[in-house]
């Protein structure tokens, strides 16, 4: 047994991805704070710090999920998902060795149990992730996703957008993918969401149109004076600079779908066309693969209510056994219900009889109804409707 399991250890050391190496004093954002504090503050509450997958239901039960169906060990999961979910991981790819061991039970002292176990790894995408990257290679091939998509710097060099800053704890360097790139740092992780069958089901870089807006316009902040680093540098002061704010707001914060879409409405035939206008530069919905518009009219003669309809603009998945399933495990999926960048989508519901107006709704769901069932996501935020826009429409 002792020869098994050193043969064991030796397989799993030939195809364990280099531990990444970080001072002790680079390691997390509490030796960040000290200095960067206003930032570190703004990312403590954004979802990049709750990406492991402790802290995520969505994440975890997926992971969960996964493993039940393809009958694979939720800790070989959970290496793949962390190239972007934390892809500071010290172990970046498993096999079937590793497989081997845990259903053999040797695994417990593993180079990928220990890496998986490090307590950094819990504050998710943190500021080295982002800070320290030295190279992204937008050339490679679409698969190549977080990890695998760049280079890093030395540890205790870090990276951002000017020419000028200074340390006296660490070296600075400007990169352009924090400037007019800025795009191409957001594409590393947040575009080719593969399938485990290989099915491309979100790319939110091929649907991007480029323009005036950048990613971190919306999802940041456009650039305003603010405090980078607390350190009295400038003649006993601290130095304002042109920042962006670091709460990495998303789907799912409700204040960013207000007015997201636009709406308009009118009456055809027998029937109500609505018509939704997406002037954001990347498709509504978009991101995990499970997001949902929901489209309620309810049609009205004065005040008193004639019927009502509601529509469900989502995307479906099956299995290869041709069953319903999460996008992550999808082999096929229906057709896409998104509203296009910079484009348009209308949806036709019948007329009720007797109705003089239509008072249209648009929420925005985190997880539509199917996926949250096959999940069991049970925090509120995965059900919450999120107003989009509203319209009343004479008829």
């Amino acid at each position: 047994m002792k020869g098994l399991i050193f043969i064991f250890a030796v397989l799993l050391q030939l195809y364990a991805g280099s531990a990444v190496e970080l001072d002790a004093m680079y390691s997390d954002s509490t030796k960040c704070k000290a200095c960067h504090h206003y930032i570190i503050e703004q990312w403590e509450s954004s979802w990049h710090a709750k990406s492991h997958y402790k802290n995520d239901e969505y994440f975890r039960k997926t992971v969960d999920y996964i493993g039940r169906k393809s009958r694979r060990s939720t800790n070989a999961i959970q290496v793949g998902c962390a190239s972007c979910h934390n892809p500071r991981i010290a172990v970046t790819e498993t096999d079937i060795d590793y497989e081997i061991m845990v259903a053999m039970k040797l695994d417990e002292h593993s180079e990928v149990n220990k890496a998986l176990q490090n307590d950094l790894l819990s504050e998710g995408i943190n500021c080295v992730v982002c800070h320290n990257i030295d190279k992204i290679h937008a050339d490679l091939d679409g698969s190549k996703r977080g990890v695998h998509r760049v280079s890093w710097m030395k540890s205790g060099t870090m990276v951002g957008p000017l020419e000028d800053a200074f340390s006296p704890y660490h070296k600075v360097q400007k990169r352009d993918f924090f400037n007019e790139e800025a795009d191409t740092l957001c594409f590393v992780c947040h575009a080719n969401d593969r399938s485990e069958e290989g099915i491309v089901f979100t790319n939110m870089e091929s649907e991007y149109r480029k323009g005036e807006k950048m990613c971190v316009d919306c999802h940041m902040s456009p650039r305003h004076e603010g405090i980078a680093s607390t350190l009295r540098i400038n003649d006993g002061k601290q130095r304002t600079r042109l920042v962006r704010d670091h709460l990495f707001a998303g789907g799912h914060v409700s204040s960013m779908w207000n007015g997201a879409l636009d709406l308009e409405a009118k009456s055809q035939g027998d029937g109500l066309v609505v018509t939704l206008i997406n002037p954001q530069p990347h498709n509504i919905p978009s991101g995990f693969g499970a997001r949902e518009l929901i489209l309620e009219v309810e049609y009205l003669n004065g005040s008193e209510a004639m019927g009502r309809h509601s529509m469900s603009l989502t995307r479906t998945y099956t299995s290869k056994r041709g069953k319903p399933t999460i996008p992550h495990l999808a082999k096929e999926m229906g057709p896409d219900m998104s509203v296009p960048a910079h484009g348009k989508k209308s949806v036709k519901f019948p007329l009720a009889k007797g109705a003089d107006a239509a008072s249209i709704t648009l929420y925005y769901r985190l997880v539509n109804d199917e996926v949250r069932g096959m999940l069991e996501l049970q925090e509120p935020i995965w059900s919450e409707k999120m107003l989009v826009n509203s319209l009343v429409q004479k008829l």
